[in-house]
């Protein structure tokens, strides 16, 4: 069993139309490249954080808002002062400042929405870029970590998932339990009905393995006709309850398909012990499926 490989740091953050361009030119890329590609879940939250980011400039226009309405006051009290001190009743401006004041106070106004507009503006067509980018980016986690045809989460998605539950178990000294199941004969159902007929086997098993385990387990398909489950606060004797369940609908799957051919399955359990090493937590698993597929006696 592979570990897992390091997803790199996220790349700096961009703007406007590359944001959403950006996720495109990933889905374009080969499979073997977009390995490499930055965490999507991490991804989204520097996508978030980049959106409150934009909450401060909101606050920041607004600010450079309340500048120029006490400048302006500030002007008009400038001429008016004068003649509130000297308490006279009509306000006296001279006629040559007129044209100049009014002229200069229009163009400051419009100067001034212009650039609020235009910043507002690029604020927005930022925000509505970031979001969609968001809304993309949990598109395409969404779908780079499901086994298209179980419908299952994907050897992917063990990057994500297995490390945060290890990490969690630690820091909290939870029980996880680890479940490996290997589809017997498969191959052999493959070569005699076809690989459509194999497909159905892998659909069928994979709705069996959802409908009995909880649904705070996490279901992978590792390849072909591999499964693993991992069952977070559960102690290995507890594992046995859902692996019984599992036995009793493939029992009864067999008896209701009417195939020329039954649904047969190996399994392989082991606990996680606090601060080991999770791939050899793995090892242990898949050694003991290889024991039990082929009746072979453990040695320790």
């Amino acid at each position: 069993m592979r570990g897992f490989p390091d997803l790199g740091e996220p790349p700096p953050c961009c703007v406007g139309k590359e944001l959403v361009s950006r996720s495109i030119r990933f889905m374009s890329q080969p499979k073997h490249d977009r390995v490499n590609f930055p965490s999507m879940v991490a991804r989204a939250e520097e996508i978030q954080k980049q959106i409150q980011e934009l909450s401060g400039r909101d606050v920041q226009l607004w600010s450079i808002v309340m500048l120029v309405v006490v400048v302006l006051t500030g002007g008009i009290l400038a001429l008016v002062a004068p003649n509130l001190v000297w308490a006279q009743h009509v306000i006296r401006i001279e006629h040559a400042y007129l044209p100049q004041l009014f002229y200069g106070l229009i163009s400051l106004v419009l100067l001034f929405n212009i650039y609020l507009l235009t910043q507002k503006a690029t604020l927005n067509a930022t925000r509505r870029a970031l979001i969609n980018e968001l809304v993309l980016n949990e598109r395409l986690e969404s779908l780079s970590l499901i086994d298209p045809l179980t419908q299952l989460l994907n050897r992917r998605a063990m990057n994500e998932i297995i490390p945060r539950e290890v990490a969690r178990a630690n820091r909290l000294g939870n029980q996880l339990t680890l479940m490996t199941i290997d589809l017997e004969g498969f191959r052999a159902i493959n070569s005699r009905f076809g690989t459509m007929e194999g497909n159905l086997v892998l659909v069928e098993f994979g709705r069996i393995l959802k409908q009995v385990f909880r649904g705070g387990d996490a279901l992978f398909r590792q390849g072909g006709d591999e499964f693993l489950i991992v069952m977070p606060d559960t102690p290995e004797p507890e594992a046995d309850a859902p692996l019984q369940r599992l036995h009793r609908a493939v029992d009864q799957w067999n008896a209701s398909s009417e195939k020329d051919y039954k649904m047969t399955f190996a399994w392989g359990i082991a606990p996680y012990v606090t601060g080991s090493d999770i791939a050899d937590i793995l090892r242990i698993v898949d050694r003991k499926l290889y024991q039990k597929k082929h009746n072979l006696v453990p040695v320790f």
